[in-house]
């Protein structure tokens, strides 16, 4: 007799194992990456390096000490390993995060910088005897030792308050350093001496989370491009431009500046001859995508990729013959990872998706780690090459973490749906997609209740993948038939189809969610009596325009979590400067058009249950957002609960808040599911 599997459940989500990204040996025969593990009674999660074989040997454990191991990256030389973590060792306890080595074979990990203002990001030069690193540093002061007074004399002071005249303050979670400004840095391996490459000069990295992709180094080692924002007051909307440092002299240079052009993610090519990184024409739209660029040694520079309709992601790496590039991008709520021919301009699939997450590519060993609906991060080597499409390659798994745990739940499962939805011209309904998890076991004699969960953005997708914070399979492990749909609005489908909700926000979106739930109202399993629709940031902003705009009783209960509510209350966000691109006007300037897409001008009209969640962490919605929904549910005598955490951002990233997030989820719907006892 077989026995029965357990529910997939908040608890078991948190019990995975969760790879980082992979980095290669220089002989591609081994893989480091970061582990993490969480413990649901600690409330607490740790992060160690694990080393994988390529040609099929046994996984083992390269680091045990450390809480936050991460970031790991192969020398050059293959010698030895370097990652970024906080440690206690020979006395001294990081108070940010340093930069340790450790060779391969194992042993100790040995600290080698003590950067008073810490590493976030690097990567090796070609010698292997130096790191480039990112670090925020106070921009007037000259040399480590004044920067480490600084860090202590910010330590010590007793005022709390944060003072700026800057536009851009603060990005999704965390103020942006007071004073400081994100920085190139070179570190010598074998003396841990530093040196600031930018100082004595105006350039910085942008203020937006600064990392790897940010910058990188000539095959020589002698320059460092890195892209920077070239206006005066930095702005969270600015273009960037390209520059490149010289690495003795510290003399910089302009490389790439073009009105109405954003240039990120730049890449030298082994050669050296060309340099590739993303274009977004923001001057014509600011929703352009990000396109794949290539300048050469004499100041040309072209888009490649300008008739292939999807937006090129970061990193982008050389192929080794330089004549392609690889990089990740999504198509039709999958991420592929795709190879693109600089000669021809085509791109072709190396690793059809599921969800490409990231990938590393040393003496011809490709290595990729992806997840899917089915499964989360699994990292897996290319043994044969499929055909442009990505048909027919055969790719094995390189670790089995997790497939016991996993073993123990039933997985429900996926289908790609499409329908008829909004229209972009007005005339005729788009195809739109929707991605639908059905319950373990599903019968379709038997009746199930509805559950939308409606995605953030707006523009971005769900897709085949993973997803650690609103898990589709422990949904659907609870009985519903959970619905994602695709709208108008959403990344993958084109630009047309992106940037077709601009200025009218809610109007085509809401008539896809319908036009979705009418469709699936019409399925023999469908309970009518039970239908909920649930989101987070933009998909909370969905769910409150529908309180709004949907006859009471078609949803017998809404989630909202980090929802947008009020558009003009919205201006105390971090990406304020969006507001009139993404709505059409200022709200000083023509009030009534805003008010037109803002949910809270339809109050009038809600009735239906909502739980709203919130955390005061939140700076992009920012937690009054939420407050003054459900206040506004509560004076308006709606049934409506409120979940509210102090120390959490737009995303609940503690394992036992995540527990008590997932617990009320259940017991809203729970509460409002009419049919549920009838089953």
């Amino acid at each position: 007799m077989t026995a029965k599997k357990a529910l997939f459940d908040v608890n078991a989500l948190w019990a995975l194992e969760r790879l980082g990204a992979p980095s290669l040996s220089p002989d591609g025969a081994q893989a480091v990456a970061s582990l993490s593990r969480y413990d649901m009674e600690k409330n607490q999660g740790q992060s160690s390096l694990v080393l994988l074989s390529t040609l099929g040997g046994e996984m083992r454990n390269l680091t045990h000490c450390g809480e936050k191991d991460g970031a790991p990256l192969w020398s050059p030389q293959g010698d030895l390993i370097a990652f970024v973590a906080k440690r206690e060792q020979q006395g001294v306890k990081d108070e940010q995060p340093q930069l340790y080595v450790i060779a391969p074979d194992g042993g100790e990990a040995r600290r080698v910088s003590q950067v008073a203002t810490g590493i976030e990001a690097f990567k090796w030069f070609p010698d292997g005897k130096r790191i480039a690193f990112i670090s925020w540093v106070w921009p007037g002061l000259k040399g480590a030792a004044a920067q480490a007074r600084a860090v202590q004399a910010h330590k010590e002071r007793k005022a709390t308050g944060y003072v700026t005249s800057e536009a851009l303050y603060r990005f999704w979670d965390h103020s942006i350093p007071m004073g400081r400004v994100a920085r190139l840095h070179v570190l010598d391996i074998a003396t841990g001496k530093t040196r600031d490459l930018f100082e004595g000069s105006d350039f910085e990295l942008s203020r937006t989370e600064p990392d790897a992709t940010s910058f990188d180094i000539s095959p020589d080692g002698r320059r460092i491009v890195f892209a920077f924002d070239p206006a005066a007051e930095k702005r969270i909307d600015n273009c960037q431009a390209l520059a490149e440092v010289d690495v003795r002299s510290g003399e910089a240079r302009v490389l790439l500046q073009e009105d109405g052009w954003d240039f990120s993610a730049p890449a030298y090519s082994h050669a050296g001859q060309h340099l590739a990184f993303l274009a977004s024409h923001q001057g014509l739209k600011h929703t352009a995508p990000r396109q794949l660029g290539v300048l050469d040694t004499h100041g040309n520079w072209a888009v490649l990729s300008e008739d292939w309709d999807y937006e090129v992601s970061a990193p982008l790496l050389w192929d080794e013959d330089d004549l392609g590039l690889l990089f990740c991008a999504e198509e039709h709520g999958r991420r592929h990872l795709w190879r693109f021919d600089v000669k021809s301009c085509a791109a072709f699939v190396l690793f059809r998706g599921g969800h490409a997450a990231s990938f590393g590519l040393e003496a011809g060993t490709l290595v990729v780690n992806h997840d899917g609906v089915q499964h989360p991060s699994r990292i897996s080597v290319l043994e044969v090459e499929g055909d442009e499409e990505g048909h027919g390659a055969q790719w094995r798994r390189i670790e089995n973490i997790n497939d016991k745990r996993l073993a123990s739940f039933n997985f429900g499962r996926e289908e790609e749906v499409w329908f008829k939805g909004a229209s972009c011209d007005g005339k005729h309904g788009d195809q739109v997609q929707m991605w639908l998890v059905y319950p373990p076991g599903f019968n379709a004699r038997r009746k199930y209740p509805l559950m939308h969960v409606i995605h953030g953005g707006p523009h971005t997708a769900f897709g085949d993948s993973w997803h650690w914070r609103w898990n589709h399979q422990a949904f659907a492990a609870q009985g519903y038939v959970v619905a994602c749909v695709n709208y108008h609005g959403s990344s993958s489908f084109g630009q047309a189809f992106l940037d077709s909700i601009t200025h009218r926000w809610g109007e085509l979106e809401l008539q896809d969610i319908e036009a979705a739930t009418d469709l699936l109202l019409q399925k023999p399993w469908a309970d009518k009596r039970r239908v909920f629709a649930t989101g987070g940031s933009y998909g909370g902003y969905m769910v409150a325009w529908m309180n709004g705009h949907v006859k009471p009783g078609r949803y017998q209960a809404y989630i909202c979590h980090a929802g947008c509510y009020d558009w003009q209350a919205m201006f105390a966000d971090d990406a304020y400067t969006y507001h009139a691109k993404e709505l059409g006007a200022w709200y000083w300037d023509d009030p009534a058009k805003i008010a037109a897409q803002s949910p809270h001008a339809f109050a009038q009209h809600m009735k239906t249950p909502t739980l709203v969640i919130h955390g005061a962490m939140d700076y992009r919605v920012p937690d009054a957002q939420g407050l003054a929904y459900y206040n506004t549910l509560k004076a308006r005598g709606v049934d409506a609960r409120l979940l509210w955490f102090p120390d959490e951002n737009h995303w609940i990233l503690k394992p036992r808040n995540s527990q008590l997030w997932y617990g009320e989820f259940f017991a809203w719907l729970a509460s409002h599911d009419k049919g549920a006892a009838k089953r």
